[in-house]
């Protein structure tokens, strides 16, 4: 009896496993002071392709609006896992993103954070890793 082999899979981006338990998170300094930003060891993980964070509001510390701005990754991707943000996004407009929304806001789209609940808590995702921000006007002004 003849066996045929399954094609191996080749990942268009490589990794390793990588894990980050609940009970011992690591924290890393993000880009804004009111946010914690847990790392899940993803950018290590993939070689800096790819980054997932957990991000919350700091206790006692409100969010601050961002201003406008977009980012020069590729992508990048929310899930709220607890409270509420409020955003506008170019080709959106005005939204509050709560328990179990997601948006996906490809490279170069302008947007700007309101505000944020007390308890936010977010799963953001990023491809690649670095997420370089650039301040703007709002969209179409510039």
């Amino acid at each position: 009896m003849d066996t045929q082999q399954s094609p191996k899979f080749v990942a268009k981006i490589p990794g390793r496993v990588a894990h980050s338990p609940h009970d011992t998170p690591v924290y890393k300094p993000g880009r804004r002071p009111e946010i914690q930003y847990r790392d899940l060891f993803v950018k290590d993980a993939t070689d800096g392709n790819m980054r997932c964070e957990v991000m919350h509001v700091v206790p006692g510390d409100p969010s601050r609006p961002t201003g406008w701005h977009y980012h020069t990754a590729d992508l990048q991707f929310l899930y709220i896992l607890r409270g509420w943000v409020d955003m506008d996004i170019d080709g959106i407009g005005p939204v509050r993103l709560s328990e179990h929304d997601s948006v996906l806001i490809p490279g170069g789209t302008v947007h700007q954070e309101l505000r944020s609940s007390d308890e936010m808590e977010l799963l953001e995702v990023s491809i690649p890793a670095a997420l370089g921000t650039v301040n703007c006007g709002p969209p179409g002004s510039n």
